[in-house]
């Protein structure tokens, strides 16, 4: 009869608790590390394959040379043994256990394999019975994440442990760049809780870092405790440190206090607080920043850059924002993305991010929103928040309190489709007074007959649009002083026709198969003028001539004009498709409007439309080889017989990491043919070798003769360690202020990070730096650095 012996659950994961990941959508990279492990493979262990809860229902194999059984129910077997469950493996040169007692010793060449570690010792011993053991002399290797480390000596009762004289690393052992040391290590893993005593995290042989005490987590729960700080120094804030607190509060929410000291700023305090249950989830930020030294230090300064006097810094600062939502059915939602700040300056003095400095508002809204299988719908209210100082609020939008909207869209048979838009809107303003509001009804039902082949489509629609307003008399009054009219009204209807060929022929091109395709299209619109000269302007604006404007059926966003059109758009596009994988070698387009009248309805800020031709509009991307490609978008108009729009991108990729962007903007101003911008942009990730690289971006404004943002850095890495040094100069404000800044970042791989997080800003301001953002835009800014960025939908800084 065999000893009913079971393998004991190794309480390594005291060990592996050490390592703190920090949540990252980049993996680690481990491609530098050599191809060496703390504790080889061991030649006579099964692949470590099977679920780990699987293994209380698996039987034990034990094998060896030679069992002896003895009176009382005491084994020895010598001689290679090992004993096997499911993914588990234990072997040993001899194992003595006792079936009555429960007690068992293993002695000489202990070594233990799972799914997820390797261990070594010199000797096991324990008491099954009373869940007590005992392991000597352990050295281990982590599997499913890079980790070794090793202990003078592992006790463990129940689901209590100790650990002594321990270490961790992910570092191989010929290059121990850091590892972390405890003199006593103990948990429960009933609570998941860990305690080490006495901590230090070397450097090479070098102390870095001592705790005496540290409580951390072994398990994936969330516990009380302190996150990993980040450390800054920039010519605005001065040096720069963060303090993340964390609050387990329960288990549906939590806290986070960060406070922030800024040696040329003061203390601020920020609170995050999170919430979940099962029908939502919400957030609440706020950040306190009271007594800002920036308000005293630059308010001489201040007084005469801003003539607005409530727009100038308060003494006492913050900003707060609310984000949420609940579930009100499988239908309908309800939404909320609340802001407050003290003072317009709030969003300059907490961000860096060049990008964001056009943002000149941002919107609360507070709304219940619907979908269905052919529905949509919203009713909401918005509110806007002015974030530049540089405007006074007569220049915000208007807000919308409230809002209601709802989409229509389904098909009837094979050859019919239906829809409609339609929208009840309230409009007011901050300023009422320079900015009286009112009321509007928009409502836009339409019909549509797709007919579609293999190669063709033509998809006439027609449809019928009503604006209703309901105006304040202020408004009325300033639309038409002689006779106001507070409720205007106008309809239009609207036809097009939308029609395309698909040609495409197999052909080869330097050696390679393709597809090429060639794409004509034609776009019809019909929209006969109506008089709309006394109705208001709440949200409608002209929008930006593009590839896009080409096939719609109005050129202004919002419902307060309609456009009058007799054009007709004739488009090319042509594509050389690959035919091993799908990857266009080639794509070009080309585009333009006949304009068979003149257009009679115009804004301001637009320019006039004449019978003729628009500008041609072009695109291409052309990929040179796998490794190289080029882009450019042109513009020609042939009435001014310039060029309204000239953009040229270029990309290349070094070896596996390496990237250079290089790109081109210009665009003029079509109402008076000023320039509006020029720009260059240069990035690149140049890798030297495989340890050290160099990073760089250099955007600047031709125009204005001014660097938007200038990064320079030096990245070193190694396979446990890496460290990122950056020098950086933006733009901070709409006046072309600058500021100056270096930071270092220093990450232990599988432990975590000191420092901003340079990563996350080169990320964004070098597209491609990391390579599965080649086809996206570049991330904006979420993180933890001395400067952080704010849009509408990142947290505040």
């Amino acid at each position: 009869m065999r000893p009913a012996l079971r393998l004991l659950p190794l309480p390594i994961c005291i060990a592996l608790s050490l390592a703190a990941h920090a949540d990252d959508d980049i993996p680690v990279d481990w491609s530098l590390c050599p191809v060496e492990d703390a504790v080889p493979l061991f030649p006579d262990a099964q692949p470590p394959v099977g679920d780990i809860a699987e293994r209380e229902n698996l039987p034990t194999d034990i094998q060896g040379d030679q069992t002896v059984g003895v009176d009382g129910g005491l084994y020895n077997v010598t001689g290679n043994v090992t004993l096997r469950r499911g993914d588990q493996f234990l072997g040993t040169d001899r194992i003595e256990f006792s079936q009555d007692t429960g007690s068992y010793t293993a002695t000489g060449n202990v070594r233990y394999q799972d799914s997820g570690m390797r261990v070594v010792a010199e000797r096991l011993e324990g008491d099954q019975n009373n869940d007590s053991h005992r392991i000597d002399e352990v050295r281990y290797q982590l599997t499913e994440r890079r980790g070794n480390g090793g202990a003078e000596r592992i006790e463990m009762q129940d689901a209590r442990g100790r650990m002594f004289e321990s270490t961790y690393s992910t570092c191989p052992p010929s290059q121990r760049w850091w590892e972390l040391r405890a003199q006593r290590i103990d948990v429960d893993t009933d609570k998941g809780t860990g305690v080490a005593r006495n901590a230090t995290l070397r450097i090479g042989k070098v102390p870095v870092l001592y705790v005496p005490y540290l409580a951390f987590p072994i398990d994936d729960q969330r516990r009380t405790g302190l996150l990993y700080p980040s450390i800054g120094l920039s010519s605005r804030n001065g040096f720069d440190w963060r303090q993340p607190i964390y609050f387990n509060l329960a288990p549906n929410y939590d806290l986070t206090l960060t406070p922030r000291y800024m040696s040329r700023r003061g203390l601020q305090l920020g609170t995050e607080f999170r919430y979940l249950y099962s029908r939502g989830r919400g957030t609440l930020e706020l950040q306190a920043l009271p007594s800002d030294d920036l308000t005293w230090r630059e308010r001489d300064e201040e007084i005469i850059e801003v003539p607005i006097a409530e727009n100038r810094r308060e003494d006492d600062r913050g900003a707060f924002r609310y984000v949420g939502h609940h579930n009100i059915d499988r239908t309908w939602q309800a939404r909320a993305n609340v802001y407050w700040f003290s003072d317009p300056r709030w969003i300059e003095d907490s961000s860096s991010n060049v990008e964001g400095l056009s943002v000149s508002s941002l919107t609360s809204a507070v709304g219940v929103y619907g979908r269905g299988r052919y529905w949509n719908a919203l009713v909401e209210g918005q509110y806007r928040h002015l974030t530049d100082y540089t405007f006074a609020e007569s220049r915000l939008p208007y807000n919308r309190l409230p809002r209601a909207y709802v989409n229509w869209e389904q098909p009837f048979g094979q050859w019919l489709v239906a829809g409609t838009d339609a929208e009840v809107t309230r409009f007011s303003h901050l300023d009422d007074e320079v900015n009286p509001g009112g009321s509007r009804l928009y409502v836009k039902p339409w019909v549509s007959m797709p007919l579609e082949g293999a190669s063709w489509y033509v998809r006439p629609t027609v449809a019928f649009r009503h604006v209703q307003y309901r105006l304040d008399n202020a408004l009325a009054e300033d639309l038409d002083p002689g006779s106001p009219d507070d409720s205007p009204s106008a309809s239009h209807a609207i036809g097009t026709v939308d029609a395309g060929l698909f040609f495409d022929r197999d052909t080869r091109f330097r050696g390679a198969d393709y597809l090429h395709t060639l794409e004509p299209r034609l776009f019809y619109l019909n929209s006969p003028y109506r008089e709309q000269g006394d109705m208001p302007l709440f949200d409608t604006r002209p929008m930006t001539f593009s590839w896009g404007q080409l096939f719609r059926d109005n050129r202004y966003s919002g419902a307060d004009r309609q456009g009058d059109a007799n054009q007709l758009t004739m488009a090319l596009t042509t594509r050389l498709i690959r035919e091993s994988d799908g990857r266009e070698k080639l794509s070009a387009s080309i585009g333009q409007i006949q304009y068979f009248d003149d257009a009679r309805v115009t804004l301001r800020n637009e320019a006039p439309i004449e019978r003729g031709e628009s500008a041609w509009v072009v695109d291409t991307n052309y990929a040179i080889n796998d490794r190289w490609t080029v882009g450019a978008s042109y513009q020609w108009n042939p009435a001014s017989r310039r060029e309204d729009l000239a953009s040229f991108r270029t990309r290349y990729l070094i070896g596996d990491d390496g990237i250079v962007n290089l790109s081109y903007r210009y665009r003029r101003n079509v109402l008076n043919q000023s320039d509006l911008l020029e720009q260059v942009d240069l990035s690149f990730l140049y890798p030297i070798n495989p340890t050290w690289s160099v990073v760089g971006r250099y955007y600047y404004s031709l125009q204005d003769k001014q660097v938007l943002e200038g990064i320079a850095g030096v990245q070193w890495e190694s396979c446990c360690v890496a460290a990122r040094l950056v020098a950086r100069r933006y733009v901070r404000n709409t006046r072309g202020d600058m500021n100056d800044s270096i930071q270092l970042e220093i990450e232990l791989k599988g432990l975590g990070s000191a420092g901003p997080d340079n990563r996350s800003r080169l990320r964004r301001a070098i597209l491609g730096y990391h390579r599965d953002d080649l086809y996206l835009v570049p991330p904006s800014e979420l993180g933890s650095s001395a400067d952080d960025d704010i849009s509408a939908d990142d947290p505040l800084p």
